[in-house]
């Protein structure tokens, strides 16, 4: 009987090894790049109208794959998939894919192709560039609510000097921050924006010179170097977690006697 109980304790623990094998996760990321590939393909008339059916078939096919997947990593994991982000966005984006995309639900059928996002959750290297970017996140918060201060107080500017005379431009505190946005990017500023006021404002270079300075230049600046220096951190992590593999697996062998614990004090 107790041989009986273990039973499902060792399918568990047999499925998650072969689920963490090399050779499966290389397999699921290349049914990634297919997917990808399929979905690319069903946008062109050309490909549909050749191979239509066939695409949709493969395209269903690999879904399976996925929901197997998946599946299968609940069962190993248990609660502890729910507790995992990247387990929970796997879930979420195979799941989108298995709402019926008709009547309201039509635009479910364009988010198909966020499957593709699951290289991210896939690919360590992929996940260090995410997990570094999420790291970033309040520190640019920080500079977008500067960002946000420095826009607001330009726009007010702009639009109480240039609103008279190019009101498709500065009309409007709204039209204003548009417009900077526009400057911000670089797009066509000079000949499309600045010049033009500067034919009615020759000391508008005053205005918009330092506004670049400030929200293109310094601003894009402090944004990489936050980026840079969240990526730098996550690395240190994950070289200092890695540094001792003795205590790693201590404390896989101390959850292994756990399970083991657990498993013996069942009736």
């Amino acid at each position: 009987m107790e041989a009986v109980m273990r039973l499902p304790g060792t399918l568990r623990a047999a499925l998650g090894r072969w689920l963490d094998q090399p050779r499966v996760q290389g397999l699921v990321i290349a049914l990634i790049i297919v997917n990808a590939i399929l979905l690319g393909l069903e946008t062109a008339p050309a490909a549909m109208a050749a191979a239509g059916p066939a695409l949709r078939a493969a395209d269903g096919l690999i879904l399976a794959v996925f929901v197997i997947e998946i599946a299968a990593r609940l069962y190993v994991h248990r609660a502890a998939f729910w507790r995992d982000p990247w387990s929970v966005f796997d879930f979420a984006v195979v799941a989108i894919a298995l709402v019926p995309a008709s009547g309201p639900f039509a635009v479910l059928r364009a988010l198909r192709v966020l499957r593709v996002l699951r290289l991210l959750t896939m690919v360590p290297s992929m996940r260090r560039v995410v997990g570094a970017l999420l790291a970033a996140i309040p520190g640019l918060g920080s500079i977008v609510l500067v960002l946000g201060i420095l826009y607001y107080v330009f726009a007010v500017i702009a639009t109480n000097l240039f609103a008279a005379d190019f009101p498709e431009w500065f009309g409007t505190l709204g039209r204003s921050l548009y417009t900077l946005f526009q400057v911000m990017t670089l797009e066509s500023w000079s000949m499309g924006i600045s010049r033009p006021v500067m034919e009615a404002f020759p000391y508008a270079w005053a205005f918009f010179i330092p506004f670049i300075l400030i929200a293109t230049f310094t601003m894009l600046n402090l944004f990489i170097a936050i980026i840079v220096n969240a990526m730098q951190h996550v690395n240190a992590q994950e070289q200092a977690a890695g540094a001792d593999p003795q205590a790693g697996l201590q404390r896989e062998l101390a959850a292994i006697r756990a399970e083991l614990a657990a498993l013996r004090r069942r009736p």
